[in-house]
């Protein structure tokens, strides 16, 4: 979107931060980029004292999907889907988003991989004629336990905005449910299934996972290592899980369920990614590690806005207030520099010369960040 656009702009008497301090002074944008970082400038737009970070880069949401499918049965237009979740997501500092689709259904599910495609079309629609704030990026979300995972995963796997994919495995007994008693009360809080009904499904859900997971697994994993697209576990919970991670050339591990995957992971090189939701609330939502107690032992590289797009933000600022070693600069690495360089993205994530003008303008009040202005590549779109 190129609203507002001009060649040049200054941004002074701004706080701005950078990737290991933060400064008082004034951005030189030219052409999309940052050209000069300076100690103060005498002319430009005032900041008034408030933040400049880098716009926040968001690897894994599920918000779009809830866009599109505000009900049960209801479709909303495709594109006008795809540009309410753009709105959203930029003015909760997102400037680059990797909008999670999901490949692999069962029973319950609402929609399918036609769908998934529908949309996938849409962001491109959206990117192509110029109406999205933010920078977007497709996220296959594949549940390899579902029968029908490898099938999804076909159709959408040559798209050119898929740059990501994630291997995940709901099943009971497994990963985020290892623990039956949570399965038990999310799905069936989710679902509103009797007791009877629960138990046919999990039944069903862990033949599933018992036949197809490994096999998805290993196909997925080989043509995205042979196509350059990221890969992502999730909700590793043991030492197994990361050793099959470590097998399968995964990049990032969404969501570690325990510390000691975590730790395995982060050993192994991987970009251990917790939910900014779980950093806010001070837990996890299905009782398993908590994001704070990662980063505390050194173990939290990203953080992903996953169900709330404004929690990216607001966890970037708070973290620092609940764990002592947490600076402003780094809890804004988390949500910026490090999921950029995760996906490859180079050319953004940081205030830095050369680097894209990908800038979000930040007053805290009342302990709670509210969202001025985002540029992107220079172009103020909020």
């Amino acid at each position: 979107m190129t609203m507002n656009s001009t060649a040049e702009t200054v941004l002074t008497n701004a706080r701005i931060v950078l990737a290991d301090e933060v400064i008082q002074g004034a951005i030189l944008l030219r052409d999309g980029v940052i050209a000069d970082i300076s100690p103060a400038s005498a002319h430009g737009e005032d900041m008034d004292g408030d933040h400049i970070i880098p716009g926040l880069v968001e690897l894994h949401t599920d918000h779009l999907e809830n866009h599109y499918a505000p009900r049960p049965k209801v479709r909303w237009n495709a594109i006008a889907a795809v540009q309410a979740h753009d709105a959203q997501v930029a003015a909760s500092g997102i400037t680059t988003v990797f909008d999670a689709l999901r490949v692999g259904t069962d029973e319950q599910a609402d929609m399918g991989d036609t769908e998934m495609l529908v949309l996938a079309e849409a962001i491109a629609a959206g990117k192509a004629s110029d109406r999205l704030r933010a920078d977007h990026f497709i996220h296959l979300r594949c549940e390899v336990s579902a029968p029908d995972c490898l099938d999804g995963f076909q159709r959408l796997q040559s798209h050119p905005l898929v740059r990501l994919a994630s291997l995940m495995d709901h099943a009971p007994g497994q990963r985020q449910f290892a623990n039956l008693d949570a399965y038990r009360v999310y799905y069936q809080g989710k679902l509103k299934m009797s007791d009877q009904a629960l138990a046919d499904f999990s039944a069903r859900r862990i033949r599933d996972s018992e036949m197809h997971a490994g096999p998805h697994r290993a196909a997925i994993s080989q043509f995205c290592q042979a196509n350059g697209i990221v890969l992502a576990s999730h909700d590793d919970a043991t030492l197994g899980h990361v050793d099959e991670a470590i097998a399968q050339g995964i990049d990032v591990a969404e969501f570690p369920t325990t510390v000691e995957a975590a730790r395995a992971s982060h050993q192994a090189g991987m970009a251990v990614l917790m939910g900014a939701p779980n950093v806010v609330r001070g837990s996890s939502h299905s009782g398993n590690v908590s994001a704070r107690e990662l980063a505390e032992a050194g173990l939290l590289d990203i953080l992903s806005s996953d169900y709330i797009p404004f929690s990216l933000l607001q966890a970037a600022f708070s973290l620092g207030d609940s764990v002592d070693a947490i600076t402003l600069p780094h809890a804004v690495r988390l949500v910026s520099k490090h999921p950029a360089e995760a996906a490859s993205l180079h050319d953004r994530g940081e205030i830095a010369q050369g680097k894209r003008a990908d800038l979000v303008r930040v007053r805290v009040q009342d302990g709670v960040p509210i969202v001025r202005t985002v540029w992107r590549e220079g172009n103020r779109v909020i």
